[in-house]
């Protein structure tokens, strides 16, 4: 699913903050990503899903080597890929239920097939009495599982989050990771996760990288 060979990745010429990282991420994995804050953890993130240049080195997500800056190519991964942010980026002018449906439309789904992919996991994030509200009307913990639906409602074959618990209520973070750990074992979605507190209960197989200093160690 991902390759890196040698990448470093920098938002300024010569200051690199991810420093000639190798890794590679399976198919089908589910992937913790750790370390302290501006550590780059995001920064990787967003290199993955192709919104960082690479500095150096190779870096192929889903067959695409980003390196390449291939625009089409870039477009089409998009479409296998569901991204979670830390400040949920739900568009304010949508009610919930359009929020979810957003990636559907824009893929041109079938109106029934739409309709019933919303309302499955309005029921699954537990917010189907709020599925005609707008974002601004919900807490932060609700905007975040309504993210998650969001990134998952187009069935992508990878799903990136950002720190998606890092400012939830133990109840809203203990339905963000039963749905990401979900969609790992019961639609064979990879994962990769970026969090600096894994929760204590997390009961799926999984690999950590730790980042320090700029260089990534996979954990023991």
């Amino acid at each position: 699913m991902i390759v890196a060979r040698n990448i470093s990745l920098s938002y300024e010429k010569d200051k690199n903050i991810i420093k000639n990282a190798s890794f590679h991420i399976k198919d089908k994995e589910f992937i913790i990503i750790s370390g302290s804050s501006g550590s780059g953890k995001s920064t990787l993130l967003k290199a993955i899903y192709a919104n960082l240049a690479v500095t150096e080195g190779n870096l192929t997500v889903n067959s695409v080597d980003i390196t390449k800056k291939e625009y089409q190519k870039t477009l089409d991964l998009r479409k296998y890929l569901g991204i979670v942010f830390q400040d949920y980026k739900l568009i304010q002018d949508y009610t919930i239920a359009e929020n979810i449906a957003a990636p559907l439309r824009i893929r041109e789904f079938d109106e029934d097939v739409i309709v019933k992919q919303v309302v499955n996991l309005l029921k699954h994030i537990r917010l189907s009495h709020k599925a005609n509200a707008y974002p601004d009307e919900l807490s932060g913990g609700e905007q975040q599982r309504v993210s998650l639906a969001r990134a998952l409602a187009h069935n992508p074959s990878l799903i990136l989050a950002d720190e998606p618990t890092g400012n939830l209520d133990k109840y809203s973070a203990s339905i963000v990771w039963k749905l990401l750990q979900n969609a790992n074992e019961k639609l064979a979605i990879t994962v990769v996760v970026v969090t600096h507190k894994l929760p204590d209960d997390l009961n799926v197989d999984y690999r950590q990288f730790n980042i320090e200093e700029g260089a990534m160690h996979e954990a023991s």
